[in-house]
């Protein structure tokens, strides 16, 4: 239960009155003397029903988790800041996925003290011999597991942190369907405790239905014979898109995503997405990277969800409906890509008003009338106009000739 009557407040708690405290299976025996003097001095002690269970020697008033945890941290972060002492403790390195992100991101630094314990993904790259830094972590715990498929590669290594009990059959029967069935699969229960189970298989011959609650996967991802990897770079083959025809072409899309240029953290607004090829490998190019993807036909959204499940990026978002009118208060952009409709005066105007200082417009005309619009626009924003000319070689009776694509107009402007 939340509190209620949080007491009187007290003027001499002034900094470090946040103390995050990083624990592990191993309990209160596990703890450093400044994790152990933290929790001792705390006089509110915020964590999970688990966690709170190992420190019941603590004077501190005990608070557990609600479901959602927002109105607890909401409480820390208001009601009792700079106010009262304040103990959270959290699963291993707080700062790894952790509570401790969420609680320290508008916090001066003087205000908290972080105490780590060992990261569950330190623990298990020691049991298994991996080097950390060329392992990738990842986290299901309130994320769509579809997100796995964007770090499919032969030989990666990944750290898979579990949602519950069932994540590991749901990974094992993702990595078989994605064909990387032929993965080593590991799965490590209440690692670091006097519980630590460790199962060993192949993903596709995995058969525990239900493991322990607290869990993680390891994986080393072998491709199966007839597997196509994914590359890294933009430009994917046309193919590997679920479409009606109504996509950007391989060569012109890594064109196009060299001049969008996506930087770590940016948003891009995918403007008549069609197959939202663009947002997606947008997305691909960092994980933190997003995307608004701007489509009038339900039937296309549909097929832009389904993209970016398939192809590892399951976050990004699909507006439908008819563009300017969908674009709302919604928060300027860093970049955005103008796939249809540059003919329309109004239409890149709102684009244009949307756009960050300093962001990216980048529009493919294909018609005669799109061309001319992009032309005239560029002699009164700047920017660069490019012709892109694409032929590709296709068999013509038994021998091979160039069908030629249809040229592109590219125009790409960056708003000062």
């Amino acid at each position: 239960m939340l509190l209620t009557q949080l007491g009187t407040a007290r003027s001499d708690v002034r900094e470090n009155w946040l103390s995050i405290v990083g624990i592990g299976e191993d309990g209160w025996d596990g703890l450093s003397p400044a994790a152990k003097q933290a929790l001792e001095s705390a006089e509110f002690l915020y964590g999970g029903f688990r966690h709170l269970a190992h420190v019941t020697s603590v004077r501190a008033r005990q608070v557990a988790w609600p479901s959602p945890m927002a109105s607890a941290v909401h409480e820390i972060l208001t009601h009792h800041r700079r106010r009262s002492k304040v103990a959270v403790l959290a699963s291993g390195d707080p700062m790894l996925f952790g509570v401790g992100v969420t609680l320290t991101r508008e916090l001066d630094p003087a205000e908290f003290l972080v105490i780590p314990h060992v990261s569950a993904f330190s623990l298990a790259c020691a049991r298994l011999g991996w080097p950390i830094s060329e392992t990738v972590l990842v986290s299901l715990v309130n994320r769509p597991i579809e997100q796995i498929h964007r770090y499919l590669h032969p030989g990666q290594r990944l750290i898979l942190f579990s949602e519950d009990g069932n994540t590991p059959a749901a990974v094992a029967q993702l990595l078989t369907d994605g064909g990387y069935g032929s993965s080593q699969f590991t799965v490590f229960e209440y690692l670091g405790g006097s519980a630590e189970r460790r199962r060993d298989d192949r993903a596709e011959a995995w058969s525990v239905e239900q493991c322990g609650d607290l869990n993680l996967i390891a994986v080393v991802c072998v491709a199966d014979p007839d597997t196509r990897a994914l590359p890294i770079v933009p430009g994917l083959s046309d193919d590997f898109y679920v479409t009606d025809g109504q996509l950007t072409k391989r060569e012109v899309r890594a064109a196009t995503l060299a001049r969008l240029a996506p930087l770590p953290g940016e948003q891009l607004w995918d403007v008549g997405a069609g197959t939202g090829t663009i947002g997606i490998e947008w997305m691909r190019s960092h994980p933190s990277c997003s995307c608004i993807s701007f489509e009038e036909r339900e039937d296309r959204a549909a097929k832009i969800l389904t993209n970016a499940k398939r192809l590892g990026v399951p976050g990004l978002k699909v507006i439908r409906g008819r563009v300017p009118s969908t674009f709302g208060d919604l928060q300027s952009p860093d970049a955005i890509f103008i796939g249809g409709g540059i003919t329309g005066d109004s239409l890149f105007q709102a684009c244009w008003d949307k756009l960050s200082k300093g962001g990216r417009i980048v529009a493919n005309a294909v018609t005669i009338e799109s061309e001319t619009a992009v032309a005239d626009r560029q002699k009164l924003y700047g920017g660069e106009l490019v012709r892109i000319l694409v032929a590709r070689a296709e068999p013509i009776g038994g021998v091979l000739g160039w069908r030629h694509l249809m040229p592109i107009t590219q125009w790409s402007v960056v708003k000062s």
